[in-house]
């Protein structure tokens, strides 16, 4: 007898969350989330600023086709009516989007919800906060993909690490191979990453190497 998870029983042994753009620049969209998908990617994230809704939506159609294939979960960023429209089964919203009761009243109770916090402070409010699901923590580097931001540190992961229980929690920014060990060491068991996997000369093989040194989670 076959199981089915939940999207939401699904994603508690998510370790790798990978955000992506639409790859444009290369015209291998389709190509690369399969790929990655196939060597062990969790879930993908389409994260594009100034897309029009309807080329967003063309993107995470394919996004949600090739999470289908391979058994996979895939996150719409920020937009409830986007996620809505494409039945994604997550959503993330950063500290200044929609607020999560209206994200709920939109996209109903199954749909997994997180947060992105940058200080202790937002992240033992995320924690507490009423439908919320996962939490990202950071950056922990600065990086290009949040301009302006600065770097969270080291310790925003260890804070996370010793005051967070109930739900997963991801380390993000600035995330690397060679920076993974040390984020593993301040307690971190999921990460978020950008360009350790799109701007990899094998996005797969790279995605397996992270997966190598990412401890397993129940």
């Amino acid at each position: 007898m076959t199981v089915t998870l939940t999207p939401r029983e699904q994603f508690r042994t998510a370790r790798l969350y990978l955000c992506t753009d639409s790859r444009a620049a290369t015209g291998d969209f389709e190509a690369f989330v399969d790929s990655v998908f196939a060597a062990g990617v969790d879930v993908i994230q389409l994260r594009e600023k100034g897309l029009e809704a309807g080329a967003e939506i063309a993107l995470l159609e394919v996004l949600r086709a090739a999470a289908l294939r391979h058994g996979r979960l895939f996150a719409v960023n920020d937009r409830a009516d986007v996620a809505a429209a494409v039945d994604a089964p997550i959503l993330h919203l950063g500290q200044d989007d929609l607020p999560v009761p209206v994200a709920r009243r939109l996209l109903g109770s199954d749909v997994v919800i997180g947060r992105s916090t940058h200080s202790p402070q937002q992240f033992d409010a995320a924690m507490a906060e009423s439908g919320v699901d996962y939490v990202c923590a950071g950056p922990t580097w600065t990086t290009p993909t949040k301009p302006g931001r600065p770097a969270a540190g080291v310790e925003l992961l260890e804070h996370a690490a010793g005051h967070s229980r109930a739900r997963p929690w991801f380390a993000i920014g600035g995330i690397d191979l060679q920076r993974l060990p040390t984020v593993v060491a301040a307690g971190a068991t999921r990460v978020v990453v950008v360009r350790a996997i799109t701007e990899a000369a094998d996005p797969a093989a790279a995605t397996r190497e992270i997966l190598r040194h990412l401890p397993a989670v129940s």
